[in-house]
């Protein structure tokens, strides 16, 4: 005969409320979506959205720093230049002034040693200027009068073409091809 317990033991495989319930130690999956509240979805979006500006105003103000810090090292190089870039042209100096206070200092000389002791402290004059880029600017009698170089500072009635040169009264100066000094210059008319 069979007991009570075995009866239900055998409707388990037939009864649906049982069938369903998963077996002690089984997992079950169950597959749900989450529906958020509109609320909460929309308060979701805005945390997102602000931290993304958040974000944003991060780099933003990281890339205004970086610029204002190479906005202030350029300065920075461009003041340290204009205060050294004579430094070469004024190394170039010092040995015409030590020359010429070498000559001040001699009591007695001739005529022809004070001639030769400039000629050498023009050489040097002239070498510093090469250094540095400085070059004459003497035009020849005859040559056409360039208004960007030359300082016409009369016009004279000559046998040569309009427009030239006649004479150059004091020598002008370019500085790496800029304009120090015009030469002046008397031109034919």
């Amino acid at each position: 005969m069979a007991s009570p317990q075995d009866s239900t033991d055998g409707n388990k495989e037939h009864d649906p409320a049982m069938a369903e319930a998963p077996a002690e130690g089984v997992a079950e999956v169950v597959h749900e979506e989450v529906v958020l509240d509109p609320i909460e979805q929309l308060q979701a979006e805005l945390a997102a959205a602000l931290a993304q500006v958040a974000e944003q105003k991060d780099q933003a103000l990281r890339a205004h720093a970086e610029m204002e810090n190479v906005r202030r090292r350029a300065q920075e190089e461009v003041s340290k230049a204009r205060k050294f870039g004579i430094e070469s042209f004024a190394e170039g100096l010092v040995p015409v002034k030590d020359s010429l206070e070498a000559a001040l200092a001699q009591a007695e000389q001739t005529a022809e040693t004070m001639r030769t002791g400039i000629e050498v402290t023009l050489k040097q004059l002239v070498s510093a200027f090469e250094r540095n880029h400085l070059k004459e600017i003497a035009p020849e009698a005859g040559a056409k009068f360039d208004p960007h170089q030359h300082q016409a500072i009369a016009t004279i009635p000559a046998e040569q073409a309009a427009n030239t040169v006649v004479q150059t009264l004091q020598k002008g100066y370019l500085i790496a091809d800029r304009v120090l000094r015009p030469a002046l210059v008397t031109v034919a008319a």
